[in-house]
């Protein structure tokens, strides 16, 4: 079996407009939900100072940054704001440990992505802070996003993960890994 390797995954943009579809995220975030709020705005839409932004991106990104294994990397590498999470493309997205996958497995991710948002249209009437509360979270969507992550897991190892801890033990190890190869590039 084939090691898969490391990588990053792609940059954000410093430019809040741009006449583009836009990936979004918040700055700030609650530490008791489960996801990250990851959103789309449509092309034309200024973008706030409070949300980070990714133009022309792949939807299985959307996969990624809304997973719970991405959400969890971000509790424990994140600054904070008093008790939220403070998300950092530095510290955050760009260290954080992401395999190599192949073009099938894109595929999944972008299909399960779109059961994410097919049940966010369901409850359109509510904003992504209702969604997302873990208390009231409704049923479909929490189901959408457990399927979205056991392919985001299946990425890194087939065998599933038995508990947070031992996700970021794996997380850690790849990271490690990461910059071992970083290092040996310069």
């Amino acid at each position: 079996m084939q090691k898969k390797q490391p990588q990053l995954l792609i940059d954000f943009f410093i430019e809040k407009y741009k006449e583009e579809i836009s990936m979004i995220l918040p700055f700030t975030s609650s530490e008791n939900r489960d996801y990250l709020p990851v959103g789309f705005e449509k092309e034309g839409t200024i973008i706030s100072n409070g949300l980070f932004v990714i133009y022309d991106s792949s939807i299985f990104i959307f996969g990624v940054l809304s997973s719970k294994l991405h959400n969890l990397w971000t509790k424990v590498v994140s600054g904070k704001l008093e008790s939220r999470i403070r998300y950092s493309v530095n510290l955050v997205y760009n260290n954080f440990p992401f395999p190599n996958i192949s073009q099938k497995q894109k595929n999944e991710i972008t299909e399960l992505v779109f059961g994410v948002l097919d049940e966010r249209e369901k409850h359109s009437q509510k904003t992504l802070a209702q969604l997302y509360d873990p208390d009231k979270m409704p049923e479909g969507l929490r189901k959408a996003h457990h399927a979205l992550d056991k392919a985001i897991e299946q990425c890194y190892r087939p065998k599933p993960f038995e508990s947070d801890e031992e996700r970021l033990e794996y997380l850690f190890k790849m990271y490690e890994e990461m910059v071992s190869i970083e290092r040996k590039k310069k």
